[in-house]
């Protein structure tokens, strides 16, 4: 997997490394934290329009690397996969209402966010 969460003072950074960045055409989100509203570890299945802006998708091997737009919503998602995701909603971000990723062990990494929410 090329992507990384490093937990800084005041934000979260969603690095996306080798290959997954460029598919992307992004190599890292920075999330605020005051602009995280809820996190979670779930399945997620992209809306059928989504349009990639910019983005790469592969639909039937549910590969979505990129800005996705719904319904007047941007969203980020970064995954390859059908497995349990980690999926931030945000209020007050500059671009997203939801950043959605793959990462090995979303429990733990959706636990540690939301601790650093709690202390900050």
């Amino acid at each position: 997997m090329g992507r990384e969460i490093h937990f800084g003072e005041n934000e979260l950074i969603l690095k996306l490394t080798g290959l997954t960045g460029y598919f992307a055409l992004k190599r890292k989100v920075q999330i605020p934290y005051h602009t995280i509203n809820d996190v979670l570890v779930d399945y997620f299945d992209a809306p059928q329009w989504m349009l990639r802006m910019p983005g790469t998708s592969f639909s039937p091997l549910n590969i979505f690397e990129g800005s996705f737009k719904y319904s007047d919503e941007w969203y980020f998602l970064s995954y390859e996969c059908r497995e349990p995701l980690v999926i931030i909603e945000l209020n007050g971000h500059k671009k997203y209402k939801y950043v959605i990723f793959q990462i090995h062990n979303p429990t733990d990494a959706a636990s540690e966010l939301r601790k650093r929410l709690r202390d900050n």
